[in-house]
């Protein structure tokens, strides 16, 4: 493998029901700040049925190029004539990097197309940056330099991994949703649209969908919400969640919660915020009976303002907050929710 041969930054820019995901403009936007390290442009590639429309809405993101493949066969996501579709613009095209959402789509995608194209993948990253492999020079060791290294939680998130692949090319990771940020919206810019079709015959391999049956939810995506108020082990049961659900309903928030609290099944994994739930960008963030773990740090630190309520005043959680409070929140968030209604009866 000639790893010269390889150049820029690509980025799958995954669509469902020809809506581009969010994940998409996270990646392009990290995309972009990779290739100007390396003095390269940034490249998306849109794969489905009819997708074509939706390159112009990647180019007001940031992407420099769009690279598009098009077939009936990938009107659904299917692994294997999608993987076909990937690996087939990697081989034409030699990207240095390959980012994947780590979605539902992108779990299944990237190691599938990893495998096919012989390079390595890290999963799951938080963190991504170009720089020095090995980070410190060994002795008698080549340290190789703008090597794209890749940072993930590793031994469930009770440490930090930084991974390098300087062997071998595309360097592919899937990154987690929320943790990337994508670039403001650029309604006038424009993308070079190139359209790559390897050919798809219809094979026996292939999965055959019968019915596609859509999960409809009420609940609100904790990743979209402007305010969360989340409770940890602190909050004592379930049945104490009563008071984040009606102090949220005061302040117009979304409830969500730690590790500790899906582990004891008092709450849905969906709402779990951290390393191993989501990562949240959210204006306002309560964290309430949460200690600040730095797993549970690694998907909340972001937010804009935060405050914590916690028994505790050595609480790791306070050293991140904006504002604290140390007592009981039994008797806390009563009277927090009775004076924000009073606020807001009063406006």
């Amino acid at each position: 493998m000639s790893l010269e041969e390889y150049k820029g930054v690509y980025v799958f820019a995954q669509q469902v029901d020809n809506k581009v995901s969010g994940i998409s403009f996270e990646l392009i936007g990290e995309g972009k700040r990779l290739a100007e390290k390396l003095g390269e442009q940034v490249t998306a590639i849109l794969v489905g049925s009819d997708v074509k429309g939706l390159a112009d809405e990647l180019a007001a993101y940031g992407a420099d190029r769009v690279i598009v493949v098009d077939d009936p066969e990938l009107k659904e996501y299917r692994t294997e004539p999608y993987a076909h579709a990937l690996s087939s613009v990697i081989e034409k095209y030699k990207p240095e990097i390959l980012l994947v959402g780590a979605t539902a789509i992108g779990r299944d995608l990237g190691p599938r197309v990893s495998a096919r194209v012989h390079t390595g993948l890290t999963a799951d990253c938080t963190l991504l940056e170009i720089g020095d492999f090995p980070i410190n020079p060994i002795p008698g060791k080549e340290q190789k330099h703008n090597q794209l290294l890749m940072t993930r939680p590793a031994f469930g998130g009770n440490t930090i991994a930084t991974i390098a692949c300087p062997e071998f090319r595309p360097q592919m990771a899937t990154v987690r949703p929320g943790v990337m940020q994508k670039l403001p919206k650029n309604e006038g810019a424009k993308a070079v649209i190139e359209e790559f079709n390897p050919g798809f015959t219809p094979d026996n391999k292939y999965v055959e969908i019968v019915e596609v049956v859509k999960n409809l939810t009420d609940t609100v995506d904790i990743m979209d919400a402007k305010i969360l108020v989340s409770g940890g082990r602190g909050v004592g049961s379930a049945e104490n969640f009563k008071l984040l659900d009606d102090l949220a309903e005061a302040i117009g928030g979304t409830v969500s919660c730690s590790r500790a609290v899906v582990d004891a099944g008092w709450k849905n994994k969906d709402l779990q915020v951290g390393q191993t739930g989501k990562t949240v960008r959210p204006n306002v963030y309560f964290a309430i009976g949460i200690s600040g773990a730095i797993q549970h740090l690694a998907g909340m630190e972001e937010s804009d303002i935060i405050i914590a309520i916690n028994k505790d005043e050595t609480a790791p959680i306070f050293d991140v907050a904006d504002y604290g409070i140390v007592g009981d929140l039994n008797k806390i968030l009563p009277a927090l929710t009775e004076q924000i209604k009073a606020e807001v009866k009063n406006k």
